[in-house]
């Protein structure tokens, strides 16, 4: 009964142009239909022979209460296993003003930082946060889990080895570190042929060989240990300490900066940001002024801008590690920007003692489970401690009967080896939690004991060792003593918000990046406790609505991508890229050829890719591209045949950065196997295969796929991304696992991000959207992407030369203009057009990358017909102001695009010394009139802020 079925088609929703205007564009094209469009664009030997078996499409009513049945499957146990994962209390101003709205979760990475400044401000306040906290006087803005973090930490102290210990190799870690760190730094030590010296600190002999090392504080069984003692040794020695900290216990424990550590690491999840299975969460990085220059991840600087008032942008490596490529020292290209928002504005809402009552709060908790156990007769052996306790029970019996009653009780804590439990307190927890932990005890010990707790009254007050005691004040700039009620948080979200231009506004046309619609049907299972309440650890038989949901998204993710299996462990594009590489790297040594190690890169290729090369223990050889963007097969082979003996892989991009779809690309996957390699395809424009080819028909071995860019999850700012891997079958052995969950993914290779899923709680995005869109809408999404690319180049092309395109004169998904001509005709650079566009009320599209002084449009399939005209018309209006100076109607220095952006204050101050009215200023299209948006601060001074690097709060004069 066909005419009773739901009638809304979700893909409908989804793809912005209806049917007539993508018909409209093809005539505009010069195409009678969209198979011709695909014939001319993609190469034929490529097209898939059949469609995707993704089933038929869901609405999002069926959707979401078909996500609700899954759903059910996890078990919410009142959760006490800790391990760097707490029980939080997310304030409902925050979810609903920052996680749950568009204007935050739909912004890109803060490139354009005069069109970012709400953001920038937002992460300088958790810069500021995790250097008061730390007691070092340097943050970065977020890296992607604990375990990256301390990794990173690791790496750097590598890279920074000199004098006696310049060979060094040996890194020390503390046995009582969390073992998901450990696995973390396995995996990235292994291709630097690093040394991990994994054992108690206590017994560590600081030698000629060792150039770091790491502590946790405190530490995995809870015990809080002062560590200034090994870091003043180590430290006279010439070794780098690094110090993983829970954060929140710096509210009342001394701070690692101020035992001497060097650098000091953890996750910020405690920060009112759900376990969620694992992630996404934002790790935090700190240290020391002098090592700036080597600090990984980005760092939010204070400069100035155009009118000398402060302004915020992203400082110093930001741009280096980009250009460094394959000498760069890190992979991060992306941050966790939209949970340290979220972290750093709790940190707001609370304030310092806000912060200090709840760690105050949960210290008690655990002291008073420590004294009613301890009054029961059990043992507990830690005697300093600030939120976990370790239990030392008699027997492997014991132990199992506090597990039985526990779990029968709906109540998870941890098992240690050797009959211990452990039990951790978060914010969520209570005294009634208390009582029913004691009654767990008594009752598996089979002890009689009835325990009256109103005698621990006088008990509870922190008395922790004195030298343990934190004296340092800590969050005392302004914003942090403010905004105690919700009315002023609110408002103070949304001053911030207002600031910053996301897709509520306008097309965010980034070449690379794919900013399409992040649908809010997709989003609204994230905030629901089933998915984002339950710990990465729980046993298996809690976690069924998530297994199921991965198991489904694994096997869609093979389908779309035509692969054999998938690991949704790497929690980034970078991360996905390393993983794919050590995938090969793994698979090379079980076939007894370690030694290849020459990884092949087009000169076309991000940034990431060479770093992440390096990374994985390889070297790098770059392969020219022809004047048409196409990979120079001559150039290739001579270099594959070349490194033939020791040739670990092919890095390609497909379509290309350059938004070509290249004809040989199996030639060129056939070249690098011929050779003894495999190939590595890059899926950050997988937004333009969907459905019509896929990285196993053209040859590839591995791809990472970018779920924040093809498959919807929000950029948030900079972050969250995932990047899982999809694997032909031979590598699927070599996939990552987990030490402490077991994933079944085979033992071949260690972990690479911290929670064995990685993000977890965010994939149900991608797989609302593969559920919604189906088999039909898929592949209707990546036509009007390529349709949508071919429209705006059809148009634009008479104003701004279009520097490539495949052989028949079309472009994939996205395309790049070339503005390097205006520089001799007008003296107008990039820079000046990007900047232009922010007072028609856009973002710049992709400035300078892959090729210097271009713009890289990609407008996606989610923009509208009316949405690419508009964006058009600005482009061309900017041509029109361009040519302007050309004739000498404008001056080539005092011009709209050269003093680009105006800002409001500007555009109606008294004094105007400029050549050109305020209304060709401010209002240079007539949309602007009606719906202006206005950059916050004029053009920013990078050189000033990296000459005068500032990365915390400025005091409140410095506004004034």
């Amino acid at each position: 009964m066909l005419k009773l079925q739901f009638t809304d088609r979700f893909a409908v929703r989804h793809i912005g142009p209806s049917e007539n205007e993508l018909n409209k564009m093809l005539q505009v094209i010069g195409v009678k239909k969209t198979e011709e469009l695909i014939e001319k664009t993609i190469p034929s030997s490529i097209l898939l022979e059949n469609d995707l078996n993704l089933g038929e499409a869901l609405t999002e009513f069926e959707y979401l209460n078909d996500i609700r049945r899954l759903a059910s499957g996890n078990k919410l146990f009142n959760c006490f296993i800790g391990m760097g994962y707490y029980p939080t209390i997310t304030p409902p101003v925050i979810q609903r003003n920052i996680l749950e709205n568009p204007g935050w979760y739909t912004q890109y990475t803060p490139y354009q930082a005069e069109i970012s400044q709400g953001r920038l401000e937002a992460l300088l306040n958790f810069q500021t946060m995790v250097i008061d906290l730390t007691g070092l006087p340097l943050a970065n803005a977020s890296l992607l889990d604990e375990g990256t973090a301390a990794a990173e930490a690791m790496v750097m102290a590598y890279n920074m080895r000199k004098g006696n210990r310049k060979n060094a190799d040996t890194f020390l870690v503390d046995s009582s570190i969390y073992p998901q760190t450990i696995d973390v730094l396995k995996t990235r030590a292994f291709p630097l042929n690093i040394k991990l010296d994994v054992s108690d600190f206590s017994k560590w002999e600081l030698d000629d060989n060792v150039f770091g090392l790491i502590v946790q504080y405190p530490n995995n069984s809870g015990a809080v240990i002062d560590y200034s003692s090994v870091f003043s040794r180590a430290a006279e020695a010439g070794i780098f300490n690094v110090a993983a900290a829970d954060l929140l216990s710096l509210t009342l424990l001394k701070p690692p900066g101020e035992m001497g550590a060097d650098a000091v690491v953890g996750s910020t999840q405690r920060f009112g940001v759900p376990m969620g299975f694992g992630g996404p969460h934002a790790a935090y990085f700190s240290t020391k002024e002098e090592f700036k220059r080597f600090i990984p991840g980005r760092i939010i600087g204070v400069s100035v801008d155009s009118n000398n008032r402060p302004a915020l942008r992203m400082a110093l490596q930001t741009r280096e590690q980009h250009i460094k490529r394959e000498k760069a020292t890190s992979n991060i290209c992306t941050a966790q920007v939209l949970l340290a928002i979220m972290a750093g504005m709790y940190a707001v809402y609370h304030g310092a003692a806000g912060l200090k009552k709840i760690a105050e709060r949960i210290h008690l908790l655990a002291k008073l489970t420590d004294l009613a156990l301890r009054r029961s007769g059990i043992k507990q052996n830690n005697s300093v401690f600030f939120d976990t306790l370790e239990i030392q029970l008699n027997d492997n019996k014991a132990q199992q009967n506090v597990k039985n009653i526990a779990e029968k009780s709906e109540v998870n804590f941890r098992y240690y080896d050797r009959n211990k439990v452990g039990i951790s307190m978060g914010e969520s927890h209570t005294v009634d939690d208390v009582k029913r932990i004691i009654e767990i005890f008594i009752e598996a010990l089979g002890l009689e004991k009835n325990i009256d707790f109103s005698e621990f009254e006088n008990e509870l007050d922190i008395d922790l060792p004195a030298p343990l005691i934190r004296e340092t004040e800590y969050l005392t700039h302004e914003v942090f003593n403010k905004y105690r009620n919700e009315t002023e948080l609110m408002r103070y979200i949304k001053k911030l918000e207002r600031k910053d231009l996301s897709l509520t506004h306008s097309m965010i046309p980034l070449g690379s990046c794919t900013m399409k619609l992040n649908a809010a049907s997709e989003l609204m299972p994230i905030t629901w406790g089933e998915f984002n309440q339950l710990h990465p650890f729980v046993p298996a038989d809690q976690a069924k609505g998530y297994a199921k949901l991965f198991d489904e998204l694994e096997k869609q993710l093979c389908e779309i991508t035509g692969f054999a299996g998938v690991s949704l462990q790497p929690n980034s594009g970078a991360q996905g890229e390393f993983s794919g590489l050590m995938v090969i790297k793994n698979y090379f040594i079980s076939r007894g050829e370690s030694h290849r190690n020459i990884v092949l890169i087009p000169s076309s290729a991000h940034g990431t890719n060479p770093a992440s090369a390096v990374m994985a223990g390889n070297k790098v050889v770059i392969v020219e591209c022809d004047k048409y963007g196409n990979v120079e097969l001559e150039d290739l082979q001579a270099k594959a045949e070349l490194h033939s003996d020791n040739l670990n892989s092919l890095m390609i991009t497909y379509p290309s950065t350059h938004g070509v779809f290249e004809h040989k690309i199996k030639e060129i996957c056939d070249i690098v196997h011929r050779n003894g390699g495999q190939v590595y395809m890059d899926g950050a424009n997988m937004n333009a295969q969907v459905g019509y080819t896929n990285p196993y028909v053209i040859g590839a071995d591995v791809c990472h796929l970018n779920l924040h860019k093809t498959f919807t999850i929000p950029h948030g700012g900079g972050g969250p991304g995932v990047g899982p891997i999809a694997v032909a079958e031979h590598l699927v052995p070599f996939l990552p696992g987990h030490s402490v969950v077991d994933i079944q993914k085979g033992n071949n290779i260690s972990a690479v991000s911290a929670a064995p899923f990685g993000s977890a709680s965010i994939l149900p995005i991608s797989y609302a959207y593969i559920r919604m869109m189906g088999t039909e809408g898929l592949k209707a999404a990546t036509a009007a992407a390529i349709i949508n690319a071919n429209y705006i180049k059809t148009v634009l092309e008479p104003y701004f030369p279009v520097l490539y395109t495949g052989k028949t004169g079309f472009v994939g998904h996205e395309l790049i203009f070339d503005i390097r001509p205006f520089k001799a005709t007008a003296n107008i650079e990039v820079e000046d057009v990007a900047k232009r566009l922010m007072d028609y009320g856009y973002h710049a599209p992709t400035v300078s990358f892959p090729v210097p002084g271009t713009l890289m449009v990609e407008p996606t399939e989610s923009e509208s017909k009316e949405e690419l005209d508009r964006f058009c018309r600005a482009m061309i209006s900017i041509k029109a102001e361009i040519e302007e100076i050309e004739k000498g109607m404008m001056d080539k220095e005092d011009n709209v695009l050269k003093n680009a952006p105006h800002t409001a204050e500007e555009v109606v101050s008294d004094e105007w010394n400029h050549k050109y009215s305020r209304e060709k200023a401010a209002y240079p299209a007539d949309w602007c009139r009606q719906n202006k948006f206005w950059p916050s601060v004029g053009r920013i001074n990078n050189a000033y802020g990296d000459r005068n690097l500032v990365c915390s709060c400025l005091p409140l004069e410095a506004y004034q």
